[in-house]
């Protein structure tokens, strides 16, 4: 019985800490993203600007948080292909359209600057290539990839701002025009949330 009142006591006090560090919000933000599809019939060819918007919440404690969250992301990337017989190259973009399900483990420092890592799951919803026109028409979009997410972020009261670098952990695409990809989509975030409680 001692135990239990000394385990519900220490959950007590906990709980203003806890609840400091915890919160439930909307977030939404630009990305700079290139995509390249490891092979050598398709250059990439530059970057290009997307963006997300979606919800999270904030768990935790003693300067430690977990942050899942539920964001709709739209990115796309443009890339070159070589033409056979020395004729050239042809622009083409690829559209990403898909719901990202991040979850952050981060420790926050100074109660302002937070640090913070962890894998995201992706669930594409509509992916396509512009101005294909019979030339690159058969696109292997997967379902879903796995990556990872890690960065920095700032708090300023229920204000905060993340920047964060995502790698691909998993292919976006299989094959394109017959010949087989291994695309992982990089990007650099920016992110502003605002904790609504």
């Amino acid at each position: 019985m001692k135990k239990l009142f000394v385990i519900i006591l220490l959950a007590g006090l906990s709980l203003p800490a806890f609840s400091q560090n915890s919160g439930f919000g909307i977030k939404a933000g630009l990305s700079s993203s290139k995509v390249d599809f490891e092979s050598q019939q398709f250059i990439p060819d530059g970057s290009t600007t997307g963006y997300h918007l979606g919800i999270f919440a904030r768990l935790g404690g003693a300067g430690f948080y977990v942050q899942p969250e539920l964001l709709f992301t739209q990115t796309s990337g443009e890339f070159k292909l070589n033409l056979q017989g020395n004729n050239g190259t042809e622009s083409y973009r690829a559209d990403f359209n898909r719901i990202d399900l991040p979850v952050m483990l981060g420790v926050k420092m100074f109660k302002l600057i937070r640090l913070q890592a962890g894998p995201i799951a992706s669930f594409n919803v509509n992916s396509n290539l512009e101005n294909a026109a019979g030339t690159v028409n058969d696109v292997n979009f997967k379902e879903a990839s796995i990556g990872y997410q890690a960065g920095a972020g700032v708090d300023i009261g229920n204000l905060f701002i993340d920047v964060k670098y995502e790698g691909g952990l998993s292919s976006v695409t299989q094959q394109v025009a017959g010949f087989e990809t291994d695309n992982r989509l990089n990007q650099w975030i920016l992110s502003v949330g605002f904790k609504i409680f």
